[in-house]
């Protein structure tokens, strides 16, 4: 059975493809390891509190962690913290590893990490653990209306 996400790319028309791996830790950087694909292009999905119940989701390299200070700003906001996972999970609809930005449950603003937009191909969660998708960062764009941002830490 398809994953939200999953179907709602399959409906887009997008260019993807599936990647499973045996899921037996959480994280990008197990991801990347399991499947043999770039550290920096397996893509984690972040789920985020500006406060006011307003969640949003940052798309990060898998090997590089996240500023809140620049992420804010990118969301017009004073501050933020990391989502609980009770909270992330409950938002988006999925178990936290396997978080996808497609099909959540309600729509999100989403901020990519602006170096990934010059990948030809990067590869993120596609809703459950364990399953990935590869796609252009491009149909990423488009389809989640992405912001695009400088939001790593350090250089």
């Amino acid at each position: 059975m398809p994953t939200r996400a999953v179907a709602l790319l399959k409906k887009s028309g997008v260019k993807f493809e599936l990647v499973r791996y045996r899921h037996l830790e959480k994280g990008a950087a197990f991801a990347a390891r399991a499947t043999g694909f770039d550290p920096f292009l397996t893509v984690k999905t972040l789920v985020v509190d500006p406060g006011d119940s307003n969640f949003a989701l940052a798309l990060m390299p898998g090997n590089q962690h996240l500023s809140e200070k620049k992420l804010a700003k990118a969301l017009g906001v004073k501050h933020l913290a990391m989502a609980r996972p009770a909270d992330a999970e409950r938002i988006t609809g999925y178990l936290t590893g396997g978080i996808s930005p497609f099909g959540t449950r309600r729509s999100l603003p989403v901020v990519m990490e602006k170096r990934l937009a010059q990948a030809e191909t990067v590869m993120l969660n596609a809703g459950r653990r364990g399953l990935m998708v590869k796609i252009a960062p491009a149909d990423i764009i488009r389809l989640l209306d992405c912001r695009l941002a400088e939001i790593c830490a350090g250089p």
